[in-house]
């Protein structure tokens, strides 16, 4: 975060300004700093739950008894 010496705002992102700065100019400045680049706390959970459908309230099926069932059968 590049911070002036005086001016307490970042030079690339605006911060701690309430909307990040984006200067459309270049497709890869904007690349940088794009969804994906961070942590994700958030989306990775949700791009997870996406996969199983958004599913809530289940219980896995437990692997063991199946296993087991086919092994004797």
């Amino acid at each position: 975060m590049l911070v002036g010496c005086r001016e307490q705002t970042c030079a690339s992102c605006g911060y701690p300004a309430a909307k990040k700065c984006v200067y459309q100019w270049s497709i890869k400045a904007i690349r940088r700093s794009t969804t994906g680049t961070g942590r994700m706390r958030h989306l990775k959970k949700i791009q997870h739950r996406f996969k199983n459908g958004f599913r809530e309230g289940t219980v896995a099926v437990s692997q063991k008894k199946s296993t087991q069932s086919a092994a004797s059968n």
